[in-house]
């Protein structure tokens, strides 16, 4: 597949093949969904937490006598029953995390490209370079490349990008992430992928 690739001030400078067997690959929608749900739930803290009868404080006597109060028998006024009492089937620390294996995490990271591409929803860029570091230069340059779309801006290291990453950082609709970051959500929250040729380079080692 060969797109073209423009400038920052969208002048188109050249043109490049992207590698087909991370952006032209089979399309599974079941596995990037399964991706997705994987990478949610392993952000989940797991640390709620509510008291059980053992843990509750108070309690400790028999509120009234067993028999011949015409009430209802009680061995405990921490039982669930009572105000103050234990919590039943609510939620206790644990893990959500989920596993799936590195092969299926890859091949989701090349279907969600591939339909990206497939949409022509990539812009390759030969560099990412502003004038200035300042937010209104970026969002000038990604209102030329993407309009009015959400962009998530890959750069391939933090050396040489501090003022793309200041210059980001404020803008509402994009994100600046690593290429080696590269994940499932972020692929399909955004409408475009903002891609520098370096950047193409270190998802090609990552993926190819």
């Amino acid at each position: 597949m060969v797109v073209d690739v423009f400038n920052m001030e969208g002048q188109k400078v050249s043109s490049v093949e992207l590698p087909p067997s991370i952006f032209d690959a089979p399309i599974y929608v079941d596995l990037m969904h399964q991706a997705y749900v994987r990478q949610m739930a392993n952000a989940r803290l797991g640390t709620h937490e509510t008291k059980t009868r053992n843990e509750v404080s108070g309690g400790g006597r028999k509120p009234w006598k067993q028999k011949g109060t015409g009430r209802a028998r009680q061995g405990s006024t921490r039982a669930p029953n009572f105000a103050r009492g234990a919590k039943v089937h609510t939620p206790h620390v644990r893990s959500y995390e989920q596993a799936m294996p590195k092969k299926m995490r890859r091949a989701a990271l090349r279907s969600a490209l591939s339909s990206k591409a497939a949409e022509a929803s990539i812009v390759v860029v030969d560099q990412l370079a502003l004038p200035e570091a300042k937010t209104r230069n970026m969002a000038k340059a990604l209102d030329v490349l993407v309009g009015a779309s959400s962009a998530l801006v890959l750069i391939p290291g933090k050396e040489s990008y501090e003022g793309v990453i200041r210059s980001t950082n404020n803008l509402p609709d994009a994100k600046i992430l690593l290429a080696s970051y590269l994940n499932i959500r972020d692929l399909m929250v955004f409408d475009k992928i903002v891609l520098p040729l370096a950047s193409l380079d270190v998802i090609s080692k990552n993926l190819g």
